[in-house]
């Protein structure tokens, strides 16, 4: 896949299908997209180009401007790369940037700068200042500049849309196994493993304490997961606390720890992908340790079941 942030370096070719959005967790509405995209210019002989934007333009000039992202940049190349798109074009999303009108940015970027045969669009695509533009503009100015319009319904399930911001509202609820469904993978993110206070291993579950790689990426809801984890190219079961420990301590920062199961190496410092697989319960005070340990074989035996299927 060709990844390019310049402008400069695009050669304008008519023959040219693309999709334009933020992307954020290329769920499997946005792979649905993404496919259409890539079978349509292997079809036509088209060169295809996805174009989104960084930062998120939440970030920018959103209500909520501190808002989590479900993918980081690295994260969002690497699955789109997964999908075949061919081109990747990165806009970078800056106050000026947001200025200007739904008309400008498509005539003298899309049509000027890349050329266009045809454009995919979402069910709920809106872009340019104050969000003006949408579909039906665009569908005038084919009419205008001859290009075709591919509209791509929303996808659901149970009834519901999917979509990023529902994806968000999930992990915030701690409802993981329905946001993997959505996304069409297991959500993930990225820790480094950093010193914690070693009081694990004195109950027999030490654990990784995990520093975010990228504070932006959101975090589910505090809680106990099952989860696997990632170690370079290798994979282990385990089980994963987010939340304060209430049990030790009456702290207002959020730490996450994961306990890897079968495993008992040195690991500070290195980077572990863990992959969230299911919540099976809400983090609890308890009234003494020897409660806690026997619920911690609970918890593993729980994490088990659903993880070895």
């Amino acid at each position: 896949m060709n990844v390019v942030n310049n402008l400069n370096e695009i050669e304008k070719n008519v023959k040219t299908i693309l999709t334009v959005g933020t992307f954020d967790g290329v769920h499997i509405g946005h792979q649905k997209i993404i496919h259409e995209l890539t079978q349509r210019a292997k079809l036509f002989g088209y060169r295809s180009f996805v174009l989104t934007f960084d930062p998120h333009p939440q970030k920018v000039v959103g209500k909520n401007t501190a808002i989590k992202l479900l993918t980081t940049t690295s994260e969002k190349i690497r699955i789109l790369e997964s999908l075949n798109v061919e081109n990747l074009f990165f806009i970078n999303f800056t106050l000026e940037f947001s200025q200007l009108t739904s008309e400008d940015f498509f005539k003298k970027i899309i049509l000027e700068k890349f050329g266009l045969a045809e454009i995919i669009v979402g069910f709920d695509h809106k872009f340019g200042k104050g969000r003006d533009g949408d579909e039906n503009k665009i569908r005038e100015w084919s009419d205008e500049f001859g290009f075709t319009v591919t509209h791509i319904d929303a996808v659901q399930i149970d009834d519901k849309k999917v979509s990023s911001t529902a994806i968000r509202e999930m992990l915030n609820q701690g409802r993981v196994a329905e946001a993997n469904q959505f996304l069409g993978r297991n959500y993930s993110f990225v820790g480094k493993v950093v010193e914690g206070d070693k009081r694990g291993r004195t109950i027999g579950f030490p654990t990784a304490n995990l520093e975010l790689c990228d504070s932006d990426k959101i975090l589910p809801a505090n809680g106990v997961y099952a989860v696997q984890v990632m170690l370079g190219e290798r994979k282990f079961f385990g089980m994963m606390n987010i939340g304060k420990r209430p049990t030790f301590s009456d702290t207002e920062k959020i730490l996450t720890e994961v306990n890897i199961f079968e495993f008992d190496e040195m690991i500070y410092g290195e980077n572990l992908v863990i992959e969230c697989i299911e919540k099976i319960r809400n983090e609890v005070k308890f009234n003494s340790v020897d409660e806690l340990r026997s619920q911690l074989k609970l918890d593993k035996i729980k994490s088990l079941n659903i993880l070895v299927k």
